[in-house]
């Protein structure tokens, strides 16, 4: 398995598609970090020689492309800020709601997690 920025990118996809398994590149990215190295697009990752690797990895690097450690660690730095400074969206990823609006009163199920019966117990 080839290794680009600390990550195991599958052998056998496009190359294309293989660097959407880094966090923080998808299609778009992708598709222009190919073209500006110089690589075949329908090119396996198994097929990739070492410099070419090589021109991904500086390709990805020059452009500062924040990607896995470095996102992830900019993504929670910035909701602590807005917990921090108790605005509203800091507030709702604080509570577990969703933060863009949406509502509340039926769906949000991914972001509440799953239903909590809250009823009335019944008397033996």
């Amino acid at each position: 398995m080839p290794r680009l920025l600390g990550v195991d990118i599958p052998n056998n996809k496009k190359v294309e598609y293989a660097l959407r398994y880094i966090y923080g590149i998808g299609p778009t990215r992708a598709q222009a970090v190919v073209a500006e190295a110089g690589i075949d697009p329908v090119t396996r990752a198994q097929d990739l020689t070492e410099e070419q690797l090589n021109k991904l990895t500086g390709v990805i690097t020059d452009r500062n492309y924040l990607v896995e450690g470095d996102l992830r660690r900019s993504i929670a730095a910035n909701m602590k800020r807005l917990q921090a400074i108790n605005c509203s969206r800091g507030v709702r990823h604080r509570r577990g709601l969703p933060v863009r609006g949406q509502r509340t009163s039926t769906n949000a199920r991914t972001r509440k997690g799953a239903r909590r019966t809250v009823g009335v117990m019944k008397k033996k």
